[in-house]
């Protein structure tokens, strides 16, 4: 018996045990960074006010605009909000705040606020197509092309926890409450004496 023969039959044997070897293997997962398990502690996040549900939310739509937000819900009792930065060239960040304004139980003038900030981030790729090119005789061939186009491919996701940047949301959002007046609840004016005939 040859030797070539001998190496054939010997890595028959061998190449099945190896391939079940690493198909056993547990695949590689990436570690998670930066996670902290919820404590539920502090306030950071919550507000009381003496004012009612409508008034705090369109005293927060109006600290929001005043920033530079792009205000996308604002109802009675819901705002929220988004922002757009681009710390570089191919690094885009967006933010969105959005605030509840829920009611008292025991004090109708009264309202809770609520506010979390949800931090978005991407980063810009190119996107790489592939072209067919048609030969007379061998078919089709496939080349890898580089395209012009760029897409946006989200990269995180998450609650921020910055108890500082609440502390001065709800600052700024006390400084509108005396001076905002709710849509829909303005009193209208009295009429001059001369528009009464």
């Amino acid at each position: 018996m040859s030797w070539v023969v001998m190496w054939r039959r010997f890595l028959i044997l061998v190449a099945p045990c190896g391939l079940a070897a690493c198909a056993g293997w547990p695949a590689a997962t990436a570690p998670l960074h930066g996670y902290q398990p919820e404590r539920f502690d502090g306030e950071a996040y919550v507000r009381h006010v003496k004012f009612d549900p409508a008034r705090a939310c369109e005293a927060a739509r109006r600290a929001l605009l005043s920033q530079g937000y792009v205000v996308g819900t604002a109802q009675a009792e819901q705002v929220s909000g988004r922002k757009y930065f681009q710390p570089s060239p191919e690094h885009h960040v967006q933010l969105e705040f959005r605030v509840v304004c829920a009611s008292k139980a025991d004090d109708a003038d009264a309202a809770v606020v609520f506010v979390s900030g949800l931090r978005e981030q991407y980063i810009v790729r190119k996107i790489k197509e592939s072209a067919s090119l048609g030969v007379g005789g061998l078919g089709s061939l496939s080349l890898p092309v580089e395209g012009s186009m760029d897409s946006m491919v989200k990269v995180a996701s998450e609650t921020v926890t910055d108890a500082a940047l609440y502390e001065r949301f709800f600052e700024l959002l006390g400084t509108y409450l005396d001076r905002v007046d709710v849509p829909g609840r303005r009193t209208p004016q009295a009429q001059s004496p001369e528009r009464l005939s």
